[in-house]
């Protein structure tokens, strides 16, 4: 009887060390887990978790360095003058077209050298532009074909072109004005054939 009450107490206190064992080794792999997926550590099973700060650092505005483009007389003719400008761009988009619209948006705001002038009306807006391959589509307000003589229209035209075409001068270039390709400007009648590049104006447009 006792051998028998004496092996009950032994296979007593062997469970209990045994359990106590399962629940130390189970604690301390979860604890592992648990940091392990909070701290970037290797994990058991092979990967690495990677803590989640839930903040994410936006893409810093780029600078651009480009030229818009005015009217001067330099006492025999009038000539386009490129004037250097900076303009501050998104860091994702299509950089070409965010370019040029801040570009366009200085052209029409006008000048800010009183040797350099503009012949593009007050108040003409920008109203959408899209680049596309070696092409260029500019869309102004109905501003554009107000006032002036066949110089003044020649003159604008020449603006747009060359602006336009500042990032690529062998760009072809289409102009539309309120939404609708111009063909027609000014009281005069000066035809735009399009699409338009440098090299078409200085042969078919003289100031």
């Amino acid at each position: 009887m006792k051998d028998q009450q004496g092996s009950k107490r032994i296979s007593s206190g062997v469970i209990a060390a045994v359990s106590a064992a399962v629940i130390a080794v189970s604690g301390g792999v979860a604890w592992f887990t648990w940091n392990a997926n909070h701290s970037g550590v290797p994990t058991p099973g092979g990967g690495i978790s990677l803590p989640d700060s839930g903040n994410t650092i936006p893409a810093q505005p780029v600078k651009q360095a480009t030229n818009i483009y005015w009217l001067k007389d330099n006492g025999r003719n009038v000539e386009f003058v490129p004037q250097p400008v900076q303009v501050q761009v998104k860091a994702s988009g299509n950089k070409q077209d965010q370019v040029l619209e801040a570009v366009f948006q200085s052209l029409l705001a006008g000048p800010t050298q009183p040797t350099d002038y503009t012949t593009i009306p007050k108040g003409t807006k920008l109203e959408s532009l899209k680049v596309k391959n070696d092409e260029i589509h500019v869309n102004l307000s109905n501003n554009f074909t107000s006032g002036g003589g066949s110089a003044s229209m020649i003159g604008r035209v020449g603006q747009v072109v060359y602006t336009a075409t500042t990032l690529n001068p062998t760009a072809k270039v289409y102009i539309d004005v309120n939404g609708k390709k111009l063909e027609i400007l000014g009281g005069e009648g000066l035809e735009v054939e399009q699409p338009l590049t440098r090299e078409s104006f200085k042969k078919d447009y003289s100031l």
